[in-house]
């Protein structure tokens, strides 16, 4: 598989980031990436990094959030942010490299929620 930076992706989640408020979020440690030939029918992913990293290593942690560019390029506008809320919505309030599961005790990462956020951040 291949892949390449997507600083136009870094731009539109750093946008996001301050329009969502989610001020648990580090912008400066999300990074982006741009996936092609890649064998999952997934649109986008996120991989988080290890706690063993930062307690070994000393690295904080580091989000990546990866598109799919065969499946995310083809989305309009609207869909490839509801995507990216999506995306930044796994990152915990811990912000440890930690990810959060689609349905926990205190959340649930679909469609609906995510159509929430949207029109709240639209007004």
């Amino acid at each position: 598989m291949k892949y390449a930076l997507a600083p136009e992706i870094k731009r539109q989640i750093d946008i996001l980031i301050g329009k969502l408020e989610f001020t648990h979020i580090d912008a400066a440690r999300i990074h982006c990436i741009r996936s092609f030939d890649a064998k999952t029918r997934a649109i986008a992913r996120i991989w988080g990094m290890s706690r063993l990293f930062h307690e070994v290593a000393g690295i904080k942690p580091n989000y990546i959030i990866e598109v799919n560019a065969k499946r995310f390029d083809k989305l309009n506008d609207r869909e490839k942010i509801k995507t990216l809320i999506h995306e930044l919505m796994h990152i915990p309030k811990t912000f440890s490299g930690a990810l959060l599961s689609h349905h926990g005790r205190y959340h649930n990462i679909n469609d609906r929620e995510v159509e929430k956020i949207l029109r709240g951040m639209i007004g």
